[in-house]
């Protein structure tokens, strides 16, 4: 029968849009994934190092070995996490597939709320740095408050655009500062370390037990470079290879660093001095007691029968003394800089990955057409990460505060980082393994690795104590883990998709014909 039907004025008519896919680009090798992991790693040590202090005094040392013990840990579970799963996703994709997808929530949005934290604490301590050339910055409240946010909103436009340019520029302020952390440590043992001052600043100056637990829970800061280095797994040529090398590396560098730097400054100050006049810019102050013990007078006493050697000694020492801290400030604010870029990048792989695995709605995982990018992700935690920051502008001290947030939200996803790898021992011992924790217990036929069953427990034992410890803390990070849950809820309830069971990925897309 022939259709005579024809539109009408006023008809109106929805033409659906064209889905069209837009994937991630694979461009990342292993020196770009280490230097995206290591903007979070490396630069946590310019403040991390003052609030443990803070927290810890003079636990900070063991505090910091601790840390960096349970860094290994989480590295191992990862590197193997993400040879199963070699998407975008980190812990939110082992929970997923390990248990199902209301777990796989629960760590995605914890993590997410870490990524936030680590963003605006990052840029919030910048300008303490910059204080050197420009003492307002570090005087005044309003100023630097107002930099940090200017710094969060320029990267939010980099990232936008694409990763590309943004990792070159990870890469290469990475090894600068590697560089330079390497110098400090090697000054601070050749200069002014004896094993008497450090033993003293120590066992002197030892905190409560229930601080010394929190001061391994504020240092557990650093840890976000594991989850942004999973989180680029589907821009990874061979991530099933190329991300458990690099995670295995930062792991080695995060214990050399974490030990040196530690040493470094309780050789050069003592702890009341670092939780105080230094607790935000720690290593300033580690380089100010540097410059102050290089004295190129002993030098050239020593070595009178070495005239020449003495003049071109003497100058290279000068110029060291001049120069270091100068030169901490100014790789400071770059590793912060790569800090705040790398929490960006890593938060916005991360919702598009849980809004193709249907976790929450699509539009916050929307790539851009042109930049491939998700856009939406970016701008909307930005803006979050600087509204964290508002109280800079009457509380000086919030990144104290800031501290014990991220701890709420890194600590709860990597407890469920070690259960998921654990589960997928259990559950799905078939998967292929590329890469497979050693150091194994048999439980009937079940091979569990010893370091996620440790990562487990002192994951859960921390994360408690930060919760009996930190009300600020408790209060707010249940109130943004009860937020995202309401979302969660009804998200689901609207897609008519069942809460605890897994479902499948979707495109996500943007464009029309």
């Amino acid at each position: 029968m022939r259709n005579n039907w024809h539109p009408k004025l006023g008809d109106k008519f929805v033409r659906r849009p064209r889905v069209k896919a837009h994937p991630l680009r694979r461009v990342l090798g292993i020196p770009g994934l280490f230097g995206v992991g290591y903007g979070n790693v490396g630069s946590s040590i310019y403040y991390a190092l003052g609030i443990v202090a803070i927290v810890a005094l003079g636990a900070t040392p063991v505090v910091l070995a601790i840390a960096g013990i349970f860094f290994v840990f989480h590295a191992f579970s990862y590197a193997e996490g993400t040879a199963i799963i070699p998407e975008a996703g980190g812990s939110a994709s082992f929970a997923r597939h390990g248990f199902n997808d209301s777990v796989g929530f629960i760590a995605g949005w914890a993590l997410a709320f870490s990524y936030i934290v680590t963003i605006a604490i990052s840029a919030f301590i910048i300008p303490s740095y910059l204080g050197y050339f420009w003492p307002m910055l570090k005087e005044s409240a309003v100023f630097s408050t107002a930099m940090a946010m200017g710094i969060i909103f320029f990267l939010m436009c980099v990232n936008v655009v694409g990763v590309r340019g943004s990792s070159v520029m990870n890469f290469t302020l990475t090894l600068l500062d590697l560089v330079t952390q390497l110098l400090i440590i090697g000054l601070a043992l050749l200069l002014v370390f004896t094993p008497e001052i450090f033993l003293h600043n120590v066992t002197n100056y030892w905190p409560t037990t229930p601080n010394l637990i929190f001061g391994v829970a504020i240092a557990a800061i650093a840890f976000t470079g594991i989850e942004t280095m999973s989180q680029m797994a589907e821009e990874t040529k061979h991530p099933e290879v190329r991300v458990p090398r690099a995670l295995l590396l930062m792991a080695v560098v995060v214990l050399v660093i974490f030990g040196g730097i530690s040493v470094a400054a309780f050789s050069t100050m003592a702890p009341p001095e670092l939780a105080s006049e230094w607790a935000k810019d720690p290593v300033a102050g580690i380089a100010q007691g540097l410059s102050l013990a290089i004295v190129p007078e002993q030098l050239a006493a020593a070595w009178s029968s070495e005239p020449a050697l003495v003049i071109v000694l003497t100058w290279l020492l000068e110029g060291l003394r001049t120069l270091l801290p100068i030169l901490v400030a100014i790789l400071a604010t770059t590793i912060l800089l790569v800090a705040t870029n790398a929490g960006l990048m890593g938060i916005s792989r991360l919702t598009f990955s849980l809004g193709r695995l249907q976790l929450i709605p699509p539009t916050l995982s929307r790539v851009h057409h042109r930049f491939k990018t998700p856009y939406v992700a970016i701008i909307l935690f930005a803006l979050i990460a600087i509204l964290l920051q508002s109280p800079g502008f009457f509380a000086p001290d919030v990144f104290v505060s800031l501290g014990g947030l991220y701890a709420f939200g890194s600590l709860l996803a990597f407890a469920l980082a070690h259960a998921s790898i654990l589960s997928l021992r259990i559950r799905k011992p078939e998967l292929p393994r590329p890469f497979k924790i050693g150091w194994n217990i048999r439980i009937k036929q079940y091979e569990l690795p010893i370091t996620a069953i440790l990562g487990l427990i002192g994951s859960v034992v921390i994360w408690v104590v930060v919760l009996i410890m930190q009300p600020y803390s408790r209060w707010v990070g249940f109130g943004w883990m009860a937020i995202g849950f309401v979302i969660y809820l009804l998200y689901r309830w609207r897609g008519r998709l069942p809460l605890g069971e897994t479902v499948k990925k979707i495109s996500l897309f943007q464009g029309r014909r």
